[in-house]
This record gives C-alpha cells, sequence and structure tokens, in this order.
C-alpha cells in the first residue's frame, strides 16, 4: 500500500493539502496510508519506525527546515519521493540537494499537484512490498524488507536489527545462511559483504576499507576478498538512487 507523508506547520496551509491528496486518491482509484504531521521532530520519529514512499514537505518550518528534513529523509531512503510545497520560491535552488520530485508554490495549483503525484507513484513499486517470514520463538514474524537495517548470523540462529532498533533473533536455522537470507538478496537494497551479515544499503552512512557503518551505528565488516565487488556493488546501487 502507497505510503504518503505530509508536513507543514501550519494548520490552515495543510488542510487543503490533505484535502487534495484524498481527491487525487479517489480520483485514481488508488488506496493510500496518509499521515498528517505538524512538525518535524514527529515525522522523523516515524521515519525512524517505518516508512513512506512520498513526502509533501513545507520548506519554512520551527527547529528544522524543510532542507533539513529532506537530508534527514535521504539518510533513511534515497528512492523517496520528496515533494516540496512552499510560500518560499528563493529555496528552490537549495532544494535541489536533496534531489527533490518537484518544488510547488503555495496556494497549490490541483492541476499540478495531481501531475507530480502521478510522476511519483510511477517510480515507486508500492504495490511489490516485500517481506521475510522467519520462525522467532515466540511463532512465526513477517517483516518488511523496508525496515530492516542488517542481519547476522549467529550461533545456528539469525538475528534481524530493524531501523527502529528492534532485534528479531529466529530459532535454529536448517541449511546455510546463505540459502536463509536468498529471499531477502533478491531485493535489490541488500547485499551480503561477509559470510556472517547482509545490510541494506539504504542504511548505509559510509563504507571504509573494514567495512560498512550504518545509520544506528552498527558496524558490518566486508569480507577482504570480496571488498572490490562489494564496493562497485555499493557505488553502483547508490548512483542509481541519484
Amino acid at each position: 500500500m502507497l505510503q504518503i507523508a505530509i508536513c507543514d506547520d501550519m494548520d490552515d496551509e495543510i488542510r487543503p493539502i490533505v484535502a487534495l491528496v484524498n481527491e487525487y486518491l479517489t480520483l485514481r482509484s488508488m488506496i493510500a496510508e496518509v499521515r498528517v504531521f505538524s512538525h518535524p521532530d514527529a515525522l522523523l520519529t516515524a521515519c525512524e519506525k517505518g516508512f513512506f514512499h512520498i513526502y509533501l514537505l513545507d520548506m519554512v518550518m520551527p527547529m528544522v527546515s524543510g532542507l533539513e528534513l529532506g537530508r534527514e529523509i535521504r539518510r533513511h531512503s534515497s528512492d523517496a519521493q520528496i515533494i516540496y510545497i512552499t510560500t518560499e520560491p528563493a529555496f528552490a535552488l537549495d532544494a535541489y540537494a536533496v534531489n527533490p520530485l518537484h518544488y510547488l508554490i503555495k496556494p497549490v495549483d490541483k492541476a499540478k499537484l495531481f501531475s507530480v503525484l502521478d510522476l511519483a507513484a510511477e517510480k515507486v513499486d508500492y504495490g511489490q512490498e516485500t517481506t521475510v517470514t522467519v520462525k522467532t520463538k515466540n511463532g512465526l514474524r513477517t517483516i518488511s524488507t523496508d525496515t530492516i537495517a542488517l542481519c547476522e548470523y549467529k550461533r545456528h540462529a539469525v538475528i534481524y536489527i530493524l531501523r527502529n532498533g528492534e532485534t528479531i533473533e529466529t530459532t535454529t536455522i536448517s541449511g546455510s545462511f546463505s540459502e536463509h537470507i536468498a529471499p531477502l538478496l533478491r531485493n535489490q537494497r541488500f547485499i551480503q559483504p561477509h559470510a556472517a551479515f547482509a545490510v541494506n544499503m539504504n542504511c548505509v552512512e559510509r563504507l571504509d576499507r573494514d567495512g560498512f557503518m550504518l545509520e544506528n551505528s552498527a558496524f558490518v565488516p566486508v569480507s577482504g576478498k570480496q571488498y572490490t565487488a562489494v564496493r562497485n556493488a555499493y557505488m553502483s546501487y547508490r548512483l542509481r538512487g541519484m
């Protein structure tokens, strides 16, 4: 299901945007969850626990500007479609530092907004959200791959660390770790840089000679023999998202 986040600190300005988005969804016969945030901090907290496909952001907000907010969103996802909706055309050039899809000026023109939303919907693969189902001591658990930061093979079990900090440990697995994570690796976001690790490249802050440093400060080693291949795969993935 399509996930849309709208963030604007002005209540009288956010209401018409929400109404237009809902009108658009009805007109296009699309099912989506639309969440509204009146403060950037609330949206960033939500991003730590889940993800959105499309973000409609005001540029001028208290404490955290729309530009700063866009940068933080990019840390979580290179695939997110960011649309700025603001009264300030002067910030348009600065906004492109976070690679937004578009920059619209208030009051929003319905036709222009609908056209941009059409483009955003075409760019996100919301209908093909992938999941993995694992067996834990508390029963089966289905996990959205978008929420997984990394997984590690340890003591014949697999430990999944989610982007919100939650840890999920499987029971003893049958077969190898590579066989267990094969469904995960079919998602282009994931790579296996080491025999005992798989990592979501959207969660990587940097790649050093020894391994990946993730946004949650976790470290994932890279096998020395695989370093060149892993580096090339990571650079290729990041360039595709630019």
